[in-house]
């Protein structure tokens, strides 16, 4: 059995193209992750056939289904980007390499000691609200500066960056503008040589505004819509 099993030839053929399409627009240095929430299985084996490694997903039950469906996918990297439930994130913890939504400095402690249960230490970010949004979960800049000693204490996870989800409607000057703001409380944070917590990485930028992330410094983006179409 073959890992391309179920992918089809004219799905595989779009998606080839639109990957294509996409690192064109995307620097080498930019790992492109294919948001693959709510798509099928077969869908994902058609991206896989078509070139594409990292996934991400938003949903716990949704997505163990799915991993255990593609476990024959050795060499993909999955990505956790929804809201992390407390009585999920053990699940969260044993599943997925990267885990770009951690949202509360409560969770990053209790997820660091799941972590040291389970003898993993996976990459991490840290959710940030850069620009008000009552609908998104995050820390907001100055409880993320206040909680920086206590988070560099968690020796378990690899915390490695930001993640920005910046609110819906917003202008292409506003988007820049909430993108730089990210960057700057990166390098920010940055300068306080912290020992555990690195910012190395950026996770922000989606279907409508990567280029503008990217030219703020993005390492992440995070594309669904943009690669497999409205859902």
């Amino acid at each position: 059995m073959t890992s391309h099993l179920n992918a089809s030839d004219s799905t595989v053929r779009h998606l080839e193209t639109r990957r294509a399409q996409l690192k064109r627009l995307i620097p080498s240095h930019v790992r492109l992750i294919a948001v693959s929430k709510t798509f099928p299985t077969v869908i994902i084996r058609s991206a896989y056939a078509a070139g594409i490694r990292d996934f991400a997903e938003n949903k716990v039950q949704e997505s163990l289904a799915k991993l255990g469906e593609l476990s024959d996918l050795t060499d993909v990297t999955w990505h956790f980007i929804g809201h992390i439930q407390s009585n999920k994130s053990r699940k969260v913890l044993e599943h997925f390499d990267w885990i770009h939504s951690i949202d509360s400095l409560k969770l990053a402690q209790r997820m660091n000691r799941q972590a040291a249960e389970l003898g993993v230490s996976p990459n991490c970010c840290l959710q940030v609200k850069v620009m008000s949004d009552p609908n998104k979960d995050g820390f907001e800049p100055d409880e993320l500066l206040a909680a920086l000693p206590d988070l560099d204490q968690l020796t378990q996870l690899k915390i490695r960056g930001l993640m920005v989800i910046l609110p819906y409607g917003l202008s292409a000057v506003q988007a820049a503008s909430g993108f730089a703001k990210a960057k700057a409380l990166a390098e920010q944070i940055d300068h306080k040589g912290m020992i555990n917590v690195r910012m190395d990485q950026l996770s922000m930028g989606m279907s409508g505004d990567f280029e503008s992330a990217i030219a703020s410094g993005s390492t992440m983006v995070r594309i669904g819509s943009g690669l497999f179409g409205q859902r």
